[in-house]
């Protein structure tokens, strides 16, 4: 499957977990959170010290998810990542996205090779709102330069 293929399909589940997701109102991850929510996904919050985000059930694990989720968006450092993808694969997860916007982001390439050798279909970095239909001016023109400098996803 192609990483565009892998994306597609992350984006067509309508519901997924978002581990890392911040307690700070104006974190990146928030915003992530409710653009999500404001499309009409099922955004699920995974944060071991949040009870809420926006007014959702948080969770502080992904096994205490109900009903469970097969795919999970990450947006913790690596090497929290390491460890989620772990939680992952005991959980039946499917899918795992990594976000990176600039730097690392969650990327970890020991979690990449782990959800490879469990079978999970992993996006090792990019930005999801950059693939939504309709985003934000910023991310349609980062991936317009993602497009130029041939970095864009095939």
């Amino acid at each position: 499957m192609t990483a565009m293929n892998q994306i597609q399909d992350f984006l067509g589940q309508k519901r997924f977990a978002m581990v890392g997701v911040s307690r700070a109102p104006q974190d990146f991850s928030r915003a992530v959170f409710r653009e999500f929510r404001q499309r009409g996904y099922d955004a699920v919050p995974v944060n071991p010290e949040a009870r809420e985000i926006d007014g959702e059930p948080c969770f502080a694990h992904l096994e205490e998810v109900q009903p469970p989720v097969d795919s999970v968006l990450l947006m913790t450092s690596p090497s929290i990542t390491d460890e989620v993808v772990q939680e992952c694969a005991a959980a039946g997860v499917k899918r795992v996205w990594m976000h990176r916007g600039a730097g690392r982001g969650a990327v970890s390439a020991s979690a990449v090779e782990f959800c490879k050798s469990k079978g999970i279909s992993v996006i090792p970095g990019e930005c999801p709102l950059m693939f939504l239909p309709g985003g934000s001016w910023f991310h349609r023109f980062h991936g317009l330069v993602r497009k130029i400098t041939r970095a864009y996803p095939r």
